[in-house]
């Protein structure tokens, strides 16, 4: 028996429930976003404090990334039996755990598995509050998955400036670790209080599956979500070089082209569900997919700062509305869990954040990087090209 049951007539959350989920939701991708930008300000913590090179760090972040993908195998399973209440708060603190421990360790060795661990709990995590963001749009009847998305993205730059502002101050990494992890820990165990009890059943299956192979309209968009991922992941990782290597723009300017791209998608995110609330979710994700790519492909041509960044912005604001849609029309395929069917396409996306970065620096070595960008350019336009293919949401 699973502790997930469903809703009835009679047993529907009330407007003043519903609210209080939606509030307890946002925080906890916010608590995740958190996370990340923290870890995010302290990859090179984790070098220096082990004392890796870049061979050896390189395989400790693809041990987060191959624990990701790999609980996402389960992820349908663990959501469906604890609910996503009760697994949201675990999946919480499994990851605030291993943030708090991950410059600790007594070797490398020992960091290996913490980082599989690290990569697992926060896949959980994530598969746990995306099904509670699309079953509160579902219940609800307007949308709200890209202003949860923007939360997280919101999270994602605090943790980021409050690590930076404590590397400043002085105070030490593993200290700042610990206090950040005990700390959203907290947030998200009382955020988790807030989340529905009971889920309502997948569409036209009285048993859904808890897990899926991502086939058939999954795998299609599985593929979607892996471009969007790859595009995304590219420009995070590579944005800023660009303008200093290939533009020749002083470090101190050209982190303002990350700064340009996130902050654009954060507040994309935030005005993205009045759109899908006005238009189709095809249209909606076909043109800002064709924005990223046409934004993208002027900046390469014109090869001017300026333009760059405005650029950089447009080709945030275009991807911001990605993740949203997909994910939740994933949930709208029969035959699966809400949770089975997010993390059966999140399985193929997460690959792309694996991906896209090697992919860049491959071309780059043997062309330049103006040239491996152009990956941002195609991955987008096969966004735009193929939103047809998304299931459309009732209206």
């Amino acid at each position: 028996m699973t502790s997930t049951t469903t809703f009835t007539d009679d047993t529907a959350p009330s407007p003043t429930r519903m609210a209080l989920a939606r509030h307890a939701t946002r925080v906890l991708f916010l608590a995740l976003g958190v996370v990340a930008g923290t870890w995010g300000a302290h990859v090179a913590s984790v070098k220096a404090r082990y004392a890796l090179s870049d061979a050896t760090l390189s395989i400790a972040l693809l041990a987060a990334a191959i624990g990701a993908v790999l609980s996402l195998f389960v992820a349908g399973r663990f959501v469906g039996r604890l609910g996503a209440r009760r697994g949201a708060a675990l999946a919480a603190g499994g990851t605030c755990l291993m943030l708090a421990v991950v410059l600790e360790l007594g070797s490398f060795v020992a960091l290996v598995p913490a980082m599989l661990c690290f990569g697992a709990a926060t896949s959980l995590f994530d598969v746990a509050i995306n099904t509670e963001g699309s079953e509160l749009e579902s219940l609800g009847g307007r949308a709200i998955m890209s202003n949860l998305h923007g939360m997280f993205s919101v999270g994602g730059m605090l943790g980021a400036a409050l690590a930076a502002l404590l590397l400043g101050a002085g105070v030490a990494p593993g200290l700042q670790l610990a206090a950040v992890a005990v700390g959203t820990a907290a947030v998200a165990w009382v955020a988790s209080r807030g989340m529905l009890e009971t889920h309502a059943p997948a569409a036209g299956s009285e048993r859904p599956a808890h897990f899926v192979w991502p086939r058939g309209a999954l795998l299609v968009i599985g593929l979607l979500i892996l471009a969007g991922m790859t595009a995304e992941g590219v420009m995070y990782d590579w944005c800023v070089l660009y303008l200093k290597q290939d533009l020749g723009v002083p470090q101190a300017r050209a982190a303002i082209g990350y700064a340009a791209f996130a902050a654009a998608m954060a507040l994309a995110r935030f005005g993205g569900d009045a759109l899908r609330s006005r238009y189709s979710e095809r249209s909606v994700l076909r043109c800002s997919a064709a924005l990223a790519a046409v934004a993208m492909a002027v900046v390469l041509l014109a090869r001017h700062e300026t333009v760059a960044l405005v650029g950089f912005a447009l080709v945030g604001a275009g991807l911001a509305p990605v993740a949203p849609i997909l994910f939740n029309a994933a949930t709208r395929v029969p035959g699966a869990s809400r949770a089975a069917a997010i993390a059966s396409v999140t399985s193929i996306g997460y690959s792309g954040l694996m991906i896209g970065p090697p992919l860049v620096g491959s071309i780059a070595t043997a062309s330049s990087l103006t040239a491996a960008l152009v990956v941002v350019v195609l991955a987008s336009a096969l966004l735009a090209a193929c939103a047809r293919f998304v299931p459309e949401q009732a209206r």
